[in-house]
Formats: C-alpha cells, sequence, structure tokens
C-alpha cells in the first residue's frame, strides 16, 4: 500500500512533523544544546544515547543503532505499518492521505468491514454482561479468571438464538457482516457462525476486531472455531494477544509462543503478559515473521505429549529459513498432560516463569530430537545422525550459529580423523587394534568454538573459574543492573565464604539447595570458552584500563623489534613482569 501515496506527500509531511513533539508525546525527552536526548525506548539502558535532531528530522540511538524519521519512529513504537503510521501523522498534523481511488476504495472497504466486526464485538461483550450470559460467566469464573483479564482481552459470548447478531446489525453493517463470514448465508438464509459460544476477539495492531474464535459452550462436534479467511483477516499472519502483550509491555524483548486463547489469557492474568498465540494447527514461516517482526526472542511453549513434540518439530524447521545471528528461538516442553492454563495456576508464575528462562535453545533441542534412538558409539548410527541433521543444517542462512551448530553436528558425528585407523589392522601384525568404539572408548574432542557471550554470562563462568574474584565481581555488578545472574552468584560466594574451586564445587556437589538454585545457570550458552579466555575477559571488564594499558604495551615490545635480541635489559625485564602477570591472573 505504500507505493499507493505519493511520495511528494510523504516529504512534505515529514516536513510538518515536529519530530521533538512527537517523539516527545511519547517518552520523556531532555533538552542538549538544539537537540534533545532520552533513554532510548527500544533497547534497555541507564544512561541516555538516545538522540533527538529535530532540525535534521531524524532520531539515532548510538546504544542499539535505531535511527529514522518521524515515520519511522511511530511504525516501531506504535507497532504500525507505514500507510497506517502515515495515517497517524496526517491525523495529527490535519491532512488527508491522497490515495488514488482504486486504493481510497480498497480502505474503506477494509473500514467498513472492521466496523462490523467491532459491532459484533461490542454485542457479544454486552451478552456476557446480560442475563443470557449468566452460563458463560460462570463458566469463565469456573476456569479462574477475573473480571479485569475479561475486559483486557474483551470476552464476550455469542447468543444461540442463531440470529442474534444480525437481526442485530443495521442495514448498512450486515452485507459486511456476511462478507467476513461472522454470519452465514449458506443455507440461502441468514445465520449466525457463532452460537453459544465464548467469543475471543482477534485484534489486529491498532486494536481494531479482524475476526474472532468461539469456544462451544455445549456438546458441538468443533470445540474451537474460528472466522473464516476475509479481507481484512489472513489466518497466518494475524497473532493472538499480540496487540493486548504491546499495550503492556511497551518494549517487547521476548514473546511466550502458546497454542490456545485460553493459555494466553491465564498466563497474563498471572503476572506473564507476553504470550501469544498464533492461529491454526502450525506456527508457519509466515506467523514466524510475524512474531520476529515484534521480537528477536521467542520461546515457543508446547504441551509434552506427541502432538506437541510434532508441533515444536514443524516450529523449528519452518524457522531454520529465517534464523540469522542476533534472532534467539527457545522450546519450553512441558510436562506431559499439563498446558500453560493448567500449570501457571499450579505451581504459580514465578516458577512458571523459571521455566521460561531454562527453555531450551533452538540448536540444542534441533540436536537432541535428531539423535533421539541412536547409540553414536555406533558409526552406522553416527552416519544415521549426519544425514538427518545436514539438511536441514542446509536450509539456514550463513551466520555465525550456522557454523556453530555445523561444528556441532561434525563433534558428535566424529570426523574421519576421529574413527579412521582406530580399529585398522596393524602392519605385519594379522591383529586388529582396539579403538575407542572397542574395549577403549574415548570421548570425542570438541572443537572450540569462538562465540561472544553475554558479559552476565562470561562473570558467572569467570565466577565458577577464580571463586576469589567474587568481591571484585560483585562490585562491578552493583553498578549495572544487566549483570542480575553474576551479582547473585557473586554475592552467594561471598556469603558461603567459598574462595576456591575446589570448595565450589564440593558445595554445589553436595548441597541440594545450592544446586537447584544454580542449576540452570548455563543453559543458554552452547560452546563455553576457555579457562584463560574467560579469565582474559572477566579481567578487561573489572579493569578496563589497566588492562587495554598491559595489552598495548606487551604488543609494542613485541612487535616495533626485530627480534628478543634487540631488547635492552630494561625491556626484557619489563616484558618478564608483563608475561607474569598474564599468568597470574
Amino acid at each position: 500500500m505504500s507505493g499507493l501515496i505519493p511520495q511528494r506527500f510523504v516529504e512534505d509531511l515529514l516536513d510538518r512533523i515536529d519530530l521533538a513533539e512527537l517523539i516527545g508525546s511519547r517518552i520523556t525527552l531532555k533538552k542538549a544544546g538544539s537537540n534533545y536526548k532520552a533513554r532510548c525506548p527500544f533497547h534497555d539502558e541507564k544512561t541516555p544515547s538516545f538522540n533527538v535532531r529535530p532540525d535534521k528530522g531524524f532520531y539515532h540511538c548510538f546504544g542499539c543503532g535505531a535511527h529514522g524519521d518521524a515515520i519511522s519512529f511511530v511504525r516501531e513504537y506504535d507497532g504500525l505499518g507505514f500507510t497506517d503510521a502515515v495515517e497517524e501523522l496526517a491525523k495529527r498534523v490535519g491532512l488527508e492521505v491522497p490515495y488514488d481511488q482504486s486504493a481510497r476504495q480498497e480502505i474503506q472497504q477494509a473500514r467498513t468491514l472492521t466496523d462490523a466486526l467491532d459491532f459484533a464485538n461490542q454485542l457479544y461483550r454486552s451478552a456476557l454482561q446480560s442475563a443470557q450470559g449468566q452460563f458463560a460467566r460462570d463458566y469463565l469464573q469456573q476456569r479462574g479468571l477475573d473480571d479485569a483479564v475479561i475486559e483486557r482481552y474483551q470476552l464476550g459470548y455469542a447468543p444461540g438464538t442463531g440470529t442474534a447478531l444480525f437481526d442485530a446489525a443495521s442495514p448498512d453493517l450486515q452485507g459486511p457482516l456476511l462478507e467476513t463470514g461472522t454470519v452465514s448465508n449458506r443455507y440461502g438464509r441468514p445465520r449466525d457462525l457463532f452460537r453459544h459460544r465464548i467469543m475471543f476477539p482477534i485484534r489486529n495492531s491498532r486494536g481494531r476486531t479482524v475476526a474472532f474464535g468461539g469456544r462451544t459452550l455445549g456438546d458441538d462436534k468443533a470445540k474451537y472455531i474460528n472466522s473464516p479467511e476475509s479481507d481484512v483477516f489472513h489466518k497466518s499472519r494475524e497473532i493472538y494477544g499480540l496487540y493486548e502483550a504491546k499495550q503492556a509491555v511497551r518494549q517487547l524483548d521476548r514473546l511466550l509462543v502458546v497454542e490456545g486463547y485460553m493459555d494466553v489469557i491465564a498466563l497474563a492474568q498471572h503476572g506473564i503478559p507476553y504470550a501469544v498465540a498464533t492461529l491454526g494447527t502450525a506456527t508457519n514461516q509466515d506467523s514466524l515473521s510475524a512474531l520476529l517482526k515484534q521480537a528477536r526472542h521467542l520461546v515457543f511453549c508446547f504441551d509434552g505429549d506427541a502432538a506437541g513434540y510434532r508441533a515444536a518439530d514443524r516450529a523449528m524447521e519452518n524457522a531454520l529459513e529465517l534464523l540469522a545471528d542476533g534472532l534467539h528461538l527457545q522450546f519450553l516442553m512441558l510436562p506431559d498432560g499439563e498446558d500453560p492454563d493448567t500449570l501457571v495456576r499450579k505451581e504459580g508464575p514465578t516458577a512458571f516463569g523459571q521455566r521460561i528462562d531454562g527453555a531450551t535453545p533452538l540448536s540444542r533441542y534441533l540436536f537432541d530430537r535428531q539423535q533421539a534412538g541412536l547409540d553414536l558409539a555406533v558409526p552406522e548410527h553416527r552416519g544415521e545422525l549426519r544425514a538427518r541433521v545436514e539438511p536441514l543444517l542446509n536450509r539456514m542462512p550463513k551466520s555465525t550459529l550456522r557454523d556453530a551448530m555445523w561444528h556441532e553436528m561434525l563433534r558428535l558425528c566424529g570426523g574421519r580423523r576421529d574413527w579412521q585407523g582406530q580399529n585398522r589392522q596393524q602392519p605385519g601384525s594379522g591383529k586388529f587394534k582396539p579403538g575407542r568404539f572397542g574395549d577403549q572408548r574415548q570421548r570425542v574432542q570438541e572443537e572450540r568454538i569462538d562465540v561472544r557471550l553475554s558479559k552476565d554470562s562470561v562473570l558467572c563462568l569467570a565466577l565458577v573459574e577464580a571463586p576469589d574474584l567474587a568481591a571484585d565481581i560483585l562490585e562491578l555488578c552493583r553498578t549495572d543492573r544487566q549483570l542480575q545472574q553474576a551479582r547473585e552468584f557473586a554475592e552467594w560466594l561471598l556469603n558461603n565464604r567459598l574462595g576456591s574451586q575446589k570448595q565450589l564445587i564440593s558445595r554445589l556437589a553436595l548441597n541440594d539447595s545450592a544446586r537447584s538454585r544454580f542449576y540452570r545457570l548455563f543453559d543458554g550458552i552452547e560452546h563455553v570458552p576457555s579457562r584463560d579466555r574467560t579469565l582474559e575477559s572477566a579481567r578487561e571488564m573489572l579493569h578496563p584500563n589497566q588492562e587495554a594499558a598491559r595489552k598495548q604495551r606487551l604488543t609494542a615490545l613485541l612487535t616495533q623489534k626485530r627480534s628478543l635480541a634487540d631488547l635492552t635489559a630494561e625491556e626484557r625485564q619489563e616484558l618478564k613482569k608483563l608475561a607474569q602477570q598474564t599468568q597470574d591472573q
């Protein structure tokens, strides 16, 4: 639709918009000379790095790189498409968007359809509060829903008379209701599609109703039915609960993707407002693309039965072609017989939140599923694993993640050098040498992968390697709230007076409380860096200036002279001292 708006109008619109006033109406800006500064609304930060340049008509964040004009800001902040963003800004300055005739008719038609669906939504909500909705209210109360969450998700009730909606609609709305399939004319006379059902309105990014889901309160064969697709509703592109999640959480760092309407609502009521549900039987690439436009961290939550694992497998396979560096997908498989609705009520939001935090990364889920039923001590089974995994990895775009997963496949399957010759015949002996898969089986050596870890993870690893750093790390963590795990770990080490790795491992092995507390501390890490690399990174964070100076001097001593023989006695002594500091640290 963006191509149907004249470029000259877009440029004129941007000239009329006061960018500082627009952004200042949504976040707090602070004057900085002729410009403005603020904490970035698109990522979490403590010091302002978000700059607004009204004279140039753009904003830029030096922290996360967010950049754009007024249209870009409205699109990102309000979650609107290009056309909706232009309309929002045009309304702000009293302009009318000059669509061509065909586009104008198309937009007017869409508005007419959503007007009709909004009318249906209001009727269903009113019916829920009426005398005829008593049975539906009792059902919702039995499911544990309170009035606040019912209002937030605008739940309603479709009367069972069969024509309640059609009869209540005005003549100009009856046609659109038929067009959207909310009223059916299949048998030559109008009849409401939803009858005697709990109604779940499906809303778009602007909060307009585009479709419904309905749960039966009787003995209908179909427990749930959804609106058919229409000009305003495309099942694969709409996400249930996304509008409500964005209203509750302005900056959506992650989304929890569940399977049902009630799961979304129950989680929201228990303090987990970022749950959403895709529509249809599978999470396809269209719905994944829609999700990834909203958040770069997705956690898929499925029931732990066979059907749940099949759904998780489909979601994983559909996600492979979309994966790129910076995207983080995880899988949370619930205990068999449980779903999010029942489990969050049973164990509470804190315990359920811990499950979410400990969800399995996509890479680990893929290998766990593909090697199920295989014995990797058997060469044929390693070949089978590679035959299963390699086609999946080939579907992924080139990225650091793909490279790391490829190395993991080679490690698990064993390269040619890992096994060839282990069981071969010794020259002149006529006997076979026992190999690793015979009597003296050895572990395949894992190749180290250089990966970037978060500062929090690096400091936690450093504490495992050198618990005596706890005091210094705790002091650093107190100045940075993003280092929450490292802070808790360091405090625990100091409180328990654990100053050596031996003491730490002994406590974690023998103390149930400690083991339970830190059991999932490193679940999100695919490859652990070496001890030296870990401690070096930690030292750079703890003493950035001293460490940088030491490295710079080491480099100068080692590169400015042709050989060690060219160093003076003083320089040799300094080099020896710097090298000793590196070993000591």
